[in-house]
């Protein structure tokens, strides 16, 4: 009788551990946006369609992502030409810089 209960709290004590685990794991796998690790210092030349500003939540970092024809293009807002041309751009559209978030909900 002892051994029987012995046996009984070492499988539900397995089953919590795997259904941890489980969980964990699943909790990974959700899909995340890409978003930028690192950023550049190079100028964006080709005409802007939006510009998103992603704050730092790691591995992501603190960005203003300008997205092109090209593509998107990561770089550092604390640059004079970055903060100048994200003025820029919102002034010309009469707009307001959307923050992005690398988690979906």
């Amino acid at each position: 009788m002892e051994t029987r209960r012995i046996l009984m709290r070492s499988l539900a004590v397995a089953v919590v551990i795997t259904s941890v685990i489980w969980i964990t794991t699943a909790e990974d796998q959700k899909v995340r946006k890409p978003c930028c690790t690192k950023v550049s210092t190079a100028n964006v030349t080709d005409p802007i369609i939006n510009i998103r500003l992603q704050r730092k939540s790691l591995p992501c970092v603190k960005a203003v992502i300008f997205e092109t024809e090209q593509g998107e293009f990561c770089r550092d807002p604390k640059l004079r030409w970055v903060q100048e041309k994200v003025k820029h751009f919102f002034n010309k559209t009469n707009t307001t810089p959307t923050p992005t978030s690398s988690i979906s909900n």
